[in-house]
């Protein structure tokens, strides 16, 4: 598999995953939604807002590749989150429906990668102000591994509330070859 299938592929499996994740948090009351677990980021809502302010954060990284991507000029008009436990929705309505558009933007522009975007080396500044210089394959690896990582704490909270998330296994995604 080719790195470019690969972001592909998981553009596919973080929208998937994200609907199977906002369908039960929607059966949860307000307060369920806010309550503070002990997990990381707390709620389901600090939980869900993370993985929406990282992903903005990474995007804006990426949106600096010299391929200026143009899926990615959604992601270049939003604010950039002040910090990675900003809380940039209180209402799962608003929530879903950014994440919605980002994960459609994800996916327009794992579309539009090619194999020697991948080979670029990328520099950008973390939030605490460091400057870095990483290969772009790895950072995307990265970016749609953090979000597996939070969905993960996500669904653990779900399934403690008595939501259902169902399957969360990539292998669901993955096209049987045996007729092939």
């Amino acid at each position: 598999m080719s790195l470019r299938d690969y972001a592909i592929l998981m553009s596919r499996y973080n929208e998937w995953m994200n609907a199977n994740v906002y369908a039960p948090a929607g059966r949860l009351s307000e307060q369920e939604f806010l309550a503070d677990k002990g997990a990381f980021f707390k709620s389901v809502c600090g939980t869900l807002n993370h993985i929406m302010v990282a992903d903005i954060i990474w995007l804006k990284r990426f949106a600096q590749h010299p391929a200026a991507h143009s899926a990615l000029e959604p992601v270049r008009k939003l604010a950039k989150p002040k910090t990675l436990d900003q809380v940039l929705y209180t209402r799962l309505t608003a929530l879903s429906e950014q994440r919605k558009m980002l994960d459609a933007v994800i996916k327009a522009w794992a579309d539009s990668l090619s194999e020697a975007d991948l080979d670029h080396m990328l520099n950008y500044t973390s939030t605490e102000g460091v400057e870095f210089n990483r290969p772009m394959a790895s950072l995307l690896m990265h970016f749609f591994n953090h979000q597996t990582h939070h969905r993960g704490q996500v669904t653990t909270l779900l399934s403690q509330m008595g939501q259902d998330v169902g399957m969360t296994d990539l292998v669901m995604l993955i096209p049987d070859q045996t007729a092939a």
